[in-house]
């Protein structure tokens, strides 16, 4: 996405074939972004800032970074454009995105006024304001770096607590200068700079790797090293929580690639304790909190999650899905208006786990089927390739071993 507002060509290696990322790339290329795929990597023919009208709906899928993002672009930008999403994007919050958008002079209507999509957006110019998230979302943050770079004056954006700064590193690295309050945390940057197109190699996701390493820890005689994975310190929360618990995690060959720390995760199975997890460290481990959940279901003691709220606007309501998924495999769990709380139990017995179309609630259903006595069935399994696909097949061939 970056790359393609921006100037020149840049190739992209290690890029997701995931349902997410073709949503990404087809909604790019009905704004004038081409793409050419070169065996195993993609090359990007920027636009310079500068897209054209889209002929029809762009259909943003099940992802909402597609749609928060492309909202923040399409504000600045010199025509009009509707976005839409399946069942499930369509009933998650985009006032988030859409009022301090409104604030820099953006005209955007929607379901709701704005509160869902679709989303109608007539792109105008914008003008450049200081933004309080009363939520820590990167992709909050995100929009409105996207929409400030094309704006008049200074963009500002303070968060309650740090989120992902993906965006600020590739931001830095495409030859864009962005400062930030070492006090307060506030981002400021200039509107009108320029991104340059940057070749990009992207490290495995973390987040994709929480599955694994929890699977790994969990599972008796288990070792497991999983190569080139991000490391940026707004994403390894799922790390800190699990060394936490007990778990033998180490790093390894640590490096920067593009800006973005990245080395080995190395895991041999070990014993966990229950912890309390809240406060600061909930953004930089708010999507591996269901599979977490499933690691506290066979730990020593009570793990506690609570300030997760922003859990009930995911794909789904992942509370209520986490505590109904545990609860099918004999767990001990109590729902919270905030998180859960789990009771770890000394074994797992099989059940049926319904996905409801959210991808992290069926690959940990299925993680957890690996733990459990008897056979586990995940109902709805194929959401799974909203971000992972093959992930079945992988985690099979990791349980049976070389």
């Amino acid at each position: 996405m970056f790359n393609g507002i921006a100037s020149g060509q840049a190739r992209i290696r290690g890029l997701l074939n995931s349902e997410d990322v073709a949503s990404t790339q087809r909604c790019l290329k009905a704004l004038g972004v081409r793409f050419v795929t070169e065996g195993l990597d993609v090359r990007v023919h920027g636009r310079s800032g500068s897209l054209v009208q889209p002929q029809s709906a762009l259909d943003c899928g099940n992802s909402g970074t597609t749609m928060r993002l492309l909202t923040g672009i399409i504000a600045g930008q010199s025509f009009d454009a509707e976005l839409i999403g399946d069942e499930s994007l369509s009933s998650r919050p985009m006032s988030r995105v859409v009022d301090p958008l409104r604030l820099m002079g953006a005209r955007i209507e929607g379901q709701q006024d704005g509160k869902y999509a679709p989303l109608m957006i007539c792109g105008r110019r914008l003008t450049n304001q200081a933004f309080c998230s009363p939520v820590a979302s990167a992709q909050v943050k995100s929009a409105l770096l996207l929409a400030g770079i094309a704006g008049q004056g200074t963009q500002r954006v303070k968060e309650p607590h740090l989120s992902r700064d993906h965006t600020e590193r590739m931001f830095a690295a495409m030859g864009c200068s962005i400062d930030t309050d070492p006090c307060s945390g506030e981002l400021s940057m200039l509107g009108g700079q320029k991104l340059h197109c940057i070749d990009t190699e992207i490290p495995g996701d973390v987040s994709s790797a929480a599955f694994f390493m929890v699977a790994a820890t969990v599972l008796e005689g288990s070792q497991l090293r999983l190569r080139d994975v991000g490391l940026n310190p707004t994403r390894t929360g799922i790390i800190d929580v699990l060394v936490q618990m007990g778990a033998d995690l180490k790093i390894e060959s640590p490096r920067v690639v593009c800006g973005e720390p990245i080395g080995d995760i190395v895991v041999r199975s070990a014993p966990l304790r229950g912890v309390k997890i809240s406060g600061e460290i909930i953004p930089r481990i708010i999507d591996e909190l269901p599979v977490l959940a499933v690691a506290a279901s066979v730990a020593e003691g009570i793990t506690t999650v609570s300030d997760a709220a922003e859990l009930r606007v995911k794909e789904s309501d992942r509370i209520s899905l986490t505590c109904e998924m545990l609860t099918a495999f004999g767990a001990k769990v109590e729902e919270r208006p905030d998180g859960f709380t789990v009771e770890g139990v000394n074994s797992l017995v099989g059940g049926t786990v319904t996905s409801g179309g959210d991808h992290r609630i069926a690959m940990s259903g299925a993680v957890a089927g690996l733990l459990a006595r008897g056979e586990t069935t995940v109902v709805g399994a194929e959401c799974m390739n909203v971000s992972f696909p093959g992930f079945i097949e992988c985690l099979g061939e990791l349980r049976e071993g070389p």
